[in-house]
């Protein structure tokens, strides 16, 4: 289960295009939801951070602690990267 922080998240505004499409679906979730549309924006898109393809390629980054500690997935990569060593030396043994 994935906790809400507190709203304090010193938040910016961006400049991005999205469809119409797009924008009706995050205004209908957020009425169903009660969230502000920026809520569900940011609540939805902090998933990312479970594809374990992008945490993968975030590890193979030349300056990937820069990345890692930004993105705030310090203990996702670890794990990440303490499985990959486990398999590597469960197969070599």
């Amino acid at each position: 289960m994935k906790f809400i922080k507190p709203k304090n998240n010193n938040a910016t505004n961006v400049d991005w295009l999205i469809s119409e499409r797009v924008r009706a679906i995050v205004k209908t979730y957020a009425e169903f939801t009660e969230y502000s549309e920026s809520e569900v924006v940011d609540i939805f898109l902090l998933n990312i951070l479970d594809d374990k393809d992008f945490l993968n390629w975030i590890e193979g980054r030349r300056n990937n602690k820069r990345i890692i500690k930004q993105l705030q997935i310090e203990d996702s990569v670890e794990s990440e990267m303490f499985l990959k060593k486990g398999r590597a030396q469960f197969i070599n043994s």
